[in-house]
């Protein structure tokens, strides 16, 4: 689990995500799942944060059952694809859920 205090160090990455998920039109659950999922296993450097945010709303989405792409995340987030390809599984086990086998 995070602090308030960690919530307010991270509060610009939580609102590049929000404005990500506003372009998304993502729903209210589904974005506080992604600041959980965020604020659960923030980066050492900021470059890495947002990879991070994009893995976060996209492992998010699935959790919510919205069917966003990676790339529809990606492009929101200005990322890579692979950037979220290359962490939302673990991010989702870490978090203690079981991510899909396909």
């Amino acid at each position: 689990m995070y602090s308030a205090r960690e919530r307010l160090a991270q509060k610009q990455w939580i609102e590049e995500l929000e404005r990500a998920a506003d372009e998304l039109e993502l729903s209210d659950d589904i974005r506080s799942t992604a600041v959980d999922l965020f604020l659960s296993d923030v980066p050492e450097t900021d470059r890495s944060k947002r990879a991070v945010v994009a893995s976060s709303l996209y492992a998010a989405a699935l959790i919510g059952s919205d069917g966003r792409t990676q790339g529809a995340v990606a492009d929101a987030v200005d990322v890579s694809r692979l950037s979220i390809q290359s962490r939302w599984k673990e991010q989702l086990e870490a978090a203690g859920l079981d991510a899909p086998g396909w």
